[in-house]
């Protein structure tokens, strides 16, 4: 269900696997809880989905954090919106009883940029990260330390919004921090295709299959 709890207006649907991580569902510009729910079954069956609304309105449609124009960010808030971020996934894990070192990030657009601003800041946060059409959302002051956090990236060659040259750039950010990315391009625009869903589907069963003991 819906619920305000917790300082998001968020959707929490518990695991049906106890194999299974939780995935962090970070929609885009004008999305809102329920818009990955569906992603995320797909993308890990059984798993738990925990899915915030974005805080920040731009023009009415909610957002994870500010910018200033197309592709120029406001940092100070996007600072504190990731901060605020990590507490709300803190707090969701102790209310919901979710495992808190099995968290994965599912974030398209705003939400893969505010996903990428948590693994570059707040390492620890996620256990992996699967980002459709991301850029550099700010650089770090420190380098942080994500030696062997999986991350899927996708870019599309045709994106008009972000550039093939911003996410190429921060694939180089996370593997420079020792994550291992896997970086794949799409010949689309913005638009999620379902060939890049089924090429995360397929990395994320992977990597379950890998993790399990």
């Amino acid at each position: 269900m819906t619920t305000p709890h917790l300082g998001f207006v968020h959707r929490y649907v518990p695991a049906r696997r106890a194999d299974t991580p939780t995935l962090l569902l970070l929609h885009g510009t004008g999305g809102d809880e329920t818009d990955l729910l569906p992603l995320g079954e797909v993308l890990a069956p059984g798993a738990g989905l925990l899915s915030p609304r974005g805080q920040v309105r731009e023009h009415g449609m909610p957002r994870f954090f500010r910018r200033l124009a197309e592709g120029v960010f406001d940092l100070d808030d996007l600072r504190f919106r990731t901060h605020e971020l990590a507490g709300f996934v803190a707090a969701a894990a102790a209310a919901y009883g979710f495992d808190p070192r099995r968290v994965i990030a599912v974030g398209y657009s705003n939400g893969a940029n505010i996903a990428a601003s948590l693994l570059l800041t707040h390492p620890g946060v996620f256990s992996g990260a699967v980002l459709f059409h991301a850029q550099v959302p700010l650089e770090p002051q420190e380098a942080p330390n994500l030696m062997g956090v999986p991350v899927f990236l996708t870019g599309g060659r045709a994106d008009p919004i972000v550039r093939p040259a911003e996410t190429e750039r921060l694939a180089v950010l996370l593997r420079e921090a020792g994550a291992d990315v896997a970086l794949r391009w799409q010949p689309n625009g913005h638009t999620l295709s379902p060939r890049e869903v089924d090429e995360a589907r397929r990395w994320l069963a992977t990597w379950m299959r890998e993790e399990e003991p």
